[in-house]
């Protein structure tokens, strides 16, 4: 059995809103759908998007693809025009690409309102612009476009629609759930009954999904069971509105949970990295939430599921995340018990197994700060500070004592608000006092802070205020509401991510401030 994975991030993930790529965004995307060994890729519509079009013509140089066959993607011929004479399927063979992707209305209603022509001319606009193609030693693969709809509109015509692009000579009619409003259930009752009505084997179909029902991946795997052996997906699910189907999604759960073999070997532990690459790429935050490359896809938080994790980590995941290039992660909360404590130390490199009161200290500890609205669930620098402070001769020493800092905010008469921050330290036996301005009273704070140390930790000059985040929490309110801030700090090589609580919203970050620059220190020094 032999599967088509078959990728469109390029040409319709494209369509989300606010993602733009370059020419040179999708040639860098394209070679990391190469590596997680999709065996299509869609590149786009060329002739009609001169950036489209650029970009055929240099992958044609500058691609050296090792799994993947490069698609152009387009139209049949336009209505009353001659297929040889519509510059639209002349820019597909321009493409030079070994296989052409046509998209044809599959729907009736489409036929007559949107193209408004007959019935007869769309199959003749079907017939004709793939066997053209085919002649041109092209592999071709007509996408039926609200072939779901047209067929509970008009089985018989859509039916039609699928019988003629075939008995032209295309390779798969992939089934388009263009409005995405399908379910697994119909698409396979779809599936089964126009095989049945034209007596086409299932495997020459290929299945498309729009993910407006969140239902996307789900009608995908339906279609593979019923038959289908050619689908389509985007990187991260990306594409119009809610998107379409997410191919990591749908591969791995072919491959692990279907034994189905969609990828080559050594291919599917390349996914979070292909994943998380193509987020940076489109300039969109990775969804943490995301199934299997997600973040938190293996992360754990229940004192419960710890317990049971020490055990044996398959009790409480369901694959093994490393098939996917995925780690587990144990987060350190109020729900936490003695056993989430002790593999959270463990994933840091600290062992508390062999020292019982520690362990129970930090336990302890993290329930009493975590319920006055500490959070050490996505600062792991603070964290092991903590636990650090708990262990004999694993402390981490503090760069330097607080005589006392002060922060002023000054708005001008020229309208400008400046903030200046001094602060009074004592480092290494000497007392130092820094002043320094800045866009915010933290960020003065931090640069105030940052000159006063520098003669003594030069290292500070690769450290970076990455991500400053301040969240009112729960059950405060107003201006005097207590305040949680998250810092994320970038290093050399490393980034990490500290915490602060208090009323004063400065004095939180002051906090989250002295355990980056606590942890950052000691880790240059490692």
């Amino acid at each position: 059995m032999t599967f088509q994975v078959y990728d469109t991030t390029l040409r319709d993930g494209a369509q989300r809103e606010g993602l733009s790529y370059s020419v040179v965004d999708k040639l860098a995307v394209a070679r990391l759908l190469d590596d997680l060994g999709v065996g299509f890729i869609e590149g786009g519509w060329p002739g009609a998007v001169p950036k489209d079009t650029e970009f055929f013509r240099r992958a044609r140089t500058e691609l050296d693809l090792k799994h993947a066959i490069l698609v152009a993607f387009g139209a049949t011929r336009k209505a009353g025009l001659a297929v040889e004479a519509d510059p639209q399927v002349r820019g597909l063979l321009d493409a030079e690409t070994p296989a052409v992707a046509l998209v044809a209305k599959a729907d009736l209603r489409h036929v007559e309102r949107a193209l408004r022509t007959t019935a007869e001319e769309n199959l003749a606009m079907i017939r004709d612009t793939v066997a053209h193609l085919v002649a041109h030693g092209r592999r071709v693969f007509v996408d039926g476009e609200h072939f779901f709809d047209g067929y509970r509109h008009d089985p018989a015509y859509t039916a039609a629609v699928l019988e003629t692009a075939l008995a032209a000579g295309a390779e798969r009619f992939v089934l388009c759930d263009t409005n995405g409003g399908m379910l697994p259930s119909q698409v396979t009752a779809v599936i089964a009954d126009v095989t049945a009505r034209t007596g086409v084997a299932p495997e020459l179909l290929g299945i498309h999904c729009q993910n407006d029902t969140a239902c996307a991946v789900a009608n995908t795997i339906a279609a593979v069971e019923a038959g289908v052996q050619h689908f389509q997906g985007t990187a991260n699910g990306y594409g119009e509105r809610p998107g379409n189907a997410d191919i990591f999604a749908i591969v791995a759960n072919l491959q692990l949970k279907l034994g189905l073999p969609v990828l080559p070997e050594g291919c599917l532990e390349q996914m979070v990295r292909v994943s998380h690459a193509i987020a940076e790429i489109a300039n969109i935050a990775p969804d943490t939430h995301q199934a299997y490359v997600g973040a938190a896809a293996f992360a754990h938080k229940a004192g419960l599921h710890a317990s049971a994790i020490k055990v044996d980590p398959l009790l409480y995941n369901h694959v093994d995340p490393s098939v996917v290039g995925n780690d587990m992660r144990i987060l350190v909360t109020e729900m936490a018990g003695r056993a989430s404590i002790e593999l959270k130390s463990r994933e840091l490199g600290l062992d508390l197994a062999g020292h019982p009161e520690a362990l129970a200290t930090v336990t302890k500890l993290v329930k009493e700060l975590e319920a006055g609205g500490w959070s050490f669930e996505a600062a792991d620098a603070s964290f092991e500070l903590l636990v650090r402070g708990e262990l004999p001769d694993r402390a981490v020493p503090r760069p330097f004592t607080l005589e006392s800092y002060r922060v002023i905010v000054e708005h001008r008469e020229d309208g400008a608000v400046v903030s200046e921050a001094t602060v009074k330290i004592r480092v290494r036996g000497e007392r130092v006092i820094a002043t320094a301005e800045g866009n915010g009273p933290v960020n003065a704070l931090d640069e105030a802070l940052r000159t006063a140390l520098a003669r003594h930790y030069p290292e500070l000059r690769d450290f970076e205020l990455a991500d400053y985040k301040v969240r009112i929490l729960e059950g405060s309110h107003g201006t005097g509401a207590v305040t949680r801030v998250l810092v994320e700090t970038a290093g050399t090589g490393r980034d990490w991510t500290t915490v602060g609580v208090h009323p004063n919203v400065v004095e939180a970050s002051w906090h989250a401030l002295v355990d980056a620059l606590t942890y950052g220190l000691d880790r240059a020094r490692v």
